[in-house]
């Protein structure tokens, strides 16, 4: 096994693949590439073959890492030239000739911080190369894999009718979904200074230039890498709910708000060049649990989510100011040209009129020139919509909604396609109209999650105080019945009854967002109830919502509840759960005024966390497939929510292969998705990447939509389905085997950062649901289980056991199941996903450092007896591996990856002996109150450099 590969796998480079398509959190979509495989935008996303064909054969392509060596040199060049003042040995350490572990402790900390600057300037150079070549294909007629063009060049080949076309585009919505999982360890200061860098490096290389400008450009570059390396990258405090918000809003403000209406505008120049007709205008849009996550965050209280609205509210509402504006200013037609229509005229008189005292100013301004006036009435109403919203007087009109701004814009539209300037029409205005439609005046449709426990817990206190009688909750009896009856009941009054804070806050949140719903049906998408484990879990909030809703459920859809199943027992239980739920006759009349509709959250980091990386990828496959069925049953349409993380582990993996590797019919044009801590910055933190990460993305579910609806997939039926059940099972109980190894919980505490995990200011959120101590595993947060094994460089919760299932079939079934293997490997898009994903996290493994750490735990004999366990399965699993791959070593068949994992192989080891001798030390008397500061800091920025080096956090 290599002994120190870490840079994120690149799935880009592999020769059954294409280069770095998006992610995320065994086997999915943008849920998240690795930091450089979500940066190169330039990688082709896999081709899921239309159902009927082989797999895709190999599709080789240039090294990205490669390609960018010029520029990689050019920022390697800048960053010695700022630093070497500071720190004379960058150049060496740079170049790995110096290991960090040697540079003096009064330079410690500035060596560790050009490593991290070093780090993001190389995911810079990968986002800037991968833009060129993409632009070099495009140019030379090209379609790149994955993009709308691919998509819908193979359905032509295949036959796919228009009419069948027709059918997917009327079905197709994908919602992106950013979370505050606490991944992301750059402050928004660093973000923008990238976009700095990133913005002078394409100006400096793009263009032709003198000599002299040449100088002045590279000086220019060369000042915002000197400000980057003097900016602290760590934060000095936890951030708050508020900055949370305001650091998803950026994404907005600076690409989202355009990236999203041109992803819009790609699908219908792609269909305008092959099928015809015009995309969906809805078929793209964005959510957010960034002020709704109340899972184990006591911070995100009713009023914060309150806030939070407003914030998306507010930026939504300033994004349209600049358009207006630029409008006001461009349509300088006037009545001396052309002549405008009497439709458009009185449109015209009717907006002006709600412009109060600013009418005249607005006609005199713009005399003679209506399309002026008009763009100069709508901005005018729509600052007074901004001054409404915060309490002040207005001199114009308020827009009540959304709607009523569209229509306008359409009529502006509309009136200079009938003045003879369908040119303007079409470039001016048409984007602010798809804007309108994806954005409205709420940015994001803002989520709620809270666990079961709190929600019954509370509903439990109120039926007490109703009752007069004590119900502790599920487990009292008559529990479900008492839900029953709640259901068919009249909302009581709950504001005379004394409640803990607790409850009374989640009452207030049910409240707020009724309240929300009937301003603004759009602010607000779904409830998701993490940790479900019975149908009653669903009943207890759809009681709470009816409740508080004040009686917006006689005007609007119900508010969607959606159960969010986690662990193996529940994914295995689910269809259970939604049978009993679709049975009750008060959920199906709600779900029915949902529109026969049923969303479902599956949990892939608390999946691998319980059963291991081989069982979570089959049992969430089953659990969709059987929940298909039940909604079929039950005339229900269940679509699926996927709770993605950055790293393979949690479900990372290039979105072409893993939307592919979904079961067949379970996508059907739906489908939503988490994009998480470092992958949102890594997918859009410039316009470019985020075009083409949205675009595979949508690309990879019209794609899945469009295959036949009478074929299965081979590891969906037959010896390939069996041969995944025995594979599952024998991998779960090695698994199993080792997490309850006597002295495993110790081992996991001691050899790896994860308790000073907690000292990174990276998230608002405590690391445990309910504070319990180290010991228990159950509700230790899936993020640190896995960033924890990955600064240890053991990587096992991406491999651990396959090896093991994967010898102990053959040794059962003999030369037959090495054949089905090989089989399934070049048949099974599931199948063939696990081994490669798992084959990188093993190529990233480097068990000679790992056993380091293992030296760090204070009980020799389970130190011994657990590292050796790790070890063994790592051999059978890189041996089992290479059988099926056919290489004589792991990771061959991505280049990419390789090239930049073994130039920074030097680097890393001495960063993981720096971190060894600082955990040393820092925990050597009572803990971190006692440690050094500067040692503190020191350790703190080696797990930030480290994550960075391996291109995820978790």
């Amino acid at each position: 096994m290599s002994q120190a590969h870490l840079a994120q796998p690149d799935h880009a480079s592999r020769t059954d693949a294409s280069p770095q398509s998006a992610s995320r959190e065994g086997a999915f979509p943008t849920d998240a590439p690795r930091i450089d495989a979500a940066r190169t935008e330039a990688s082709q996303a896999d081709a899921s073959p239309m159902r009927g064909d082989a797999m895709s054969p190999p599709l080789p392509r240039p090294d990205t890492f490669s390609m960018a060596k010029d520029v990689l040199d050019l920022l390697r060049s800048l960053l010695i030239d700022v630093g070497t003042g500071l720190l004379p040995e960058i150049d060496a350490l740079l170049c790995g000739r110096t290991p960090v572990d040697e540079v003096p402790e009064a330079r410690r900390f500035l060596a560790l911080q050009a490593f991290g600057v070093w780090h993001q300037l190389i995911a810079i150079a990968m986002e800037y190369e991968g833009a060129q070549y993409r632009r070099r294909e495009e140019r030379a007629g090209r379609a790149m894999i994955g993009t709308f063009a691919d998509v819908l060049k193979r359905a032509e080949a295949h036959g796919v009718s228009r009419t069948a076309l027709d059918e997917a585009l009327a079905r197709l919505r994908v919602q992106p979904t950013m979370t505050a999982h606490p991944t992301e360890t750059k402050r928004v200061t660093v973000l923008e200074i990238h976009r700095r860098i990133y913005r002078r490096l394409t100006e400096l290389l793009t263009r032709e230039w003198t000599p002299q400008e040449v100088e002045t450009l590279t000086a220019a570059l060369q000042a915002e890498v000197e400000v980057l390396w003097l900016t602290g990258e760590l934060r000095l405090e936890k951030p708050s709910v508020a900055q949370e918000v305001d650091w998803g809003v950026h994404f907005f403000d600076e690409v989202l708000y355009e990236a999203l209406p041109a992803v819009v505008q790609s699908l219908d120049h792609a269909l305008s060049q092959s099928y015809g007709g015009e995309a969906p205008e809805t078929c793209l849009h964005f959510a957010s649990w960034i002020g709704g996550d109340r899972d184990g965050n006591p911070f995100v209280t009713a009023e914060v989510t309150r806030a939070a609205l407003r914030r998306y509210r507010q930026s939504a509402l300033a994004a349209y100011r600049p358009i207006l504006a630029r409008l006001a200013g461009d349509l300088s037609i006037g009545v001396s040209v052309v002549s405008f229509s009497q439709e458009f005229r009185s449109a015209l008189d009717g907006l002006l009129a709600q412009c109060g005292i600013e009418r005249v100013g607005i006609e005199r301004r713009n005399a003679g020139e209506h399309f002026r006036q008009y763009a100069a009435a709508l901005l005018c109403r729509l600052d007074a919509t901004i001054e409404a919203d915060r309490g002040a007087p207005a001199a114009a009109t308020p827009f009540a909604r959304p709607a009523e701004f569209l229509r306008l814009v359409q009529t502006l539209r509309q009136g200079l396609c009938e003045t003879g300037a369908p040119a303007a029409a079409e470039r001016k205005v048409k984007p602010l109209e798809r804007r309108i439609r994806i954005f409205g005046f709420h940015t994001v449709a803002l989520d709620i999650r809270q666990n079961a426990t709190v929600v019954n817990r509370s509903l439990a206190e109120i039926f007490s105080a109703l009752d007069d009688r004590p119900i502790t909750g599920p487990e009292s009896p008559g529990w479900a019945e008492r839900l029953a009856a709640a259901l068919r009941e009249e909302a009581p009054d709950l504001a005379g009854l004394a409640l803990s804070e607790e409850s009374r806050d989640l009452v207030a949140l049910f409240q707020l967002l009724a309240e929300a719903r009937r301003r603004d049906p759009a602010a607000i998408g779904a409830f998701i109830l993490s940790m479900t484990t019975s149908a009653e879990d669903l009943i207890a909030v759809y009681v709470l919502s009816q409740w508080c809703s004040g009686g917006a459920s006689t005007i609007m859809a119900p508010l969607p509840i959606v159960p969010l199943f986690e662990t193996i027992d529940d994914l295995r239980a689910a269809h259970d759960i939604l049978d009993t739920i679709f049975t009750n006759r008060a959920v199906r009349r709600l779900v029915r005024e949902a529109g026969d509709r049923q969303e479902v959250m599956l949990g892939y980091s608390d999946s691998n966390k319980d059963g291991g990386f081989f069982t979570s990828n089959w049992e969430l496959a089953k659990a969709q497939v059987a929940l298909k069925r039940i909604g079929r049953k039950h005339r229900v349409e269940v679509s699926f929510f996927h709770g993605r993380g950055g790293s393979v582990s949690r479900g990372g993996a290039p979105a072409g292969r893993a939307i592919a590797a979904q079961p067949h019919g379970t996508v059907d044009g739906r489908l939503r998705v988490t994009e998480q801590g470092e992958i949102v910055s890594a997918k859009f933190a410039n316009r470019g990447t985020a075009l083409t990460m949205l675009e595979r993305l949508v690309g990879a579910v019209l794609d899945h939509t469009l295959q036949p609806p009478d074929t299965a997939r081979p590891d969906e039926i037959g010896e390939d389905k069996e041969a995944f059940e025995a594979l599952s099972g024998l991998s779960q109980v090695k698994y199993l085997d080792l997490v309850r190894m006597p002295g495993f919980i110790d081992y996991f505490n001691e050899a790896s950062p994860v308790e000073e995990l907690s000292l990174l200011k990276i998230g608002s959120r405590p690391a445990r649901r309910f504070g319990s101590a180290p010991q228990n595993l159950s509700d230790l947060r899936a993020i640190p289980w896995v960033f924890a094994w990955s600064q240890n460089r053991h990587m096992l919760t991406g491999w651990y056991g396959i090896g093991t299932a994967l010898s102990s079939f053959t040794g059962v079934r003999g030369e037959p199941g090495r054949a089905l293997l090989k089989k399934m490997y070049d048949t099974s898009p599931l199948f063939r996903l696990i081994i490669d994903e798992a084959e990188k996290l093993l190529f990233q493994a480097d068990l000679e450092i790992g056993r380091r750490y293992a030296d760090l735990v204070t009980d020799p004999v389970a130190a011994t007896n657990v590292f050796r366990a790790i070890e063994a399965e790592a051999r059978l699993t890189e041996e089992m591996i290479l059988f099926l791959t056919e290489e004589h070593s792991l990771a061959l068949r991505f280049p990419e990856f390789r090239t930049r994992a073994e130039g920074m192989r030097a680097q890393m080891e001495g960063l993981h002996r720096l971190q060894i001798d600082l955990l040393r030390k820092v925990r050597a008397g009572r803990g971190t109150n006692d440690a050094r500061p500067e040692d503190i800091d020191a350790l703190l920025m080696t797990i930030h450099v480290i994550s960075g080096g391996l291109g995820w956090t978790g």
